[in-house]
């Protein structure tokens, strides 16, 4: 699993990239049989080979704010470096490119109701979750948006298959599913 697209307050983005910069510094990657392991291969080196050129054009699209690193020895397979990338809007990005790849954009408060038209028109409908201490925030929230999995305030990956329902709506799947 992999969060792929994170909206951040303005009020809070700086620090919060701050934070991220220096998570990524921390991450391993490498064979997902090890407990060490924070992040394994993508499911094929055809899939890397189509996220290495999403990183690229990222390169010239989008603000770099860290990158991590792949191991000696494990350049020739399927694994590839973490990137966090800041993009100016959710429409640079052209297709769901799930990968160790995430996407930072920034929004005012009292644009809330922009980032979910622009999230609703990606079409896609896989996972979303939100951080707030305001219950009536995200329950607003998740009533305005059909996914397949919700989550409020925690990690946003780790359904539990044949435990927690675990699909997606629209052109991420057909609704739930083990």
């Amino acid at each position: 699993s992999a969060a792929r697209i994170l909206f951040v307050q303005s009020d809070i983005a700086e620090r919060t990239l701050e934070l991220l910069a220096g998570k990524m510094d921390e991450l391993t990657v490498g064979d997902p049989g090890l407990l060490s392991t924070d992040i394994g291969p993508v499911i094929n080196v055809s899939s890397r080979n189509g996220l290495a050129k999403h990183i690229d054009r990222m390169h010239r699209e989008a603000k770099l704010i860290a990158k991590g690193d792949v191991p000696d020895g494990l350049q020739d397979g399927s694994y590839l470096a973490p990137h966090i990338f800041e993009i100016p809007a959710l429409s640079t990005l052209r297709d769901e490119e799930f990968g160790p790849i995430l996407h930072v954009i920034r929004f005012k408060h009292g644009d809330m109701d922009r980032v979910m038209a622009d999230i609703d028109a990606t079409g896609f409908g896989l996972t979303f979750g939100v951080h707030s201490r305001i219950e009536g925030r995200w329950l607003d929230l998740f009533a305005r948006h059909s996914v397949g999995n919700i989550y409020v305030n925690r990690n946003m990956i780790g359904a539990v298959v044949g435990v927690q329902p675990f699909g997606g709506m629209g052109l991420s799947g057909t609704g739930p599913k083990a």
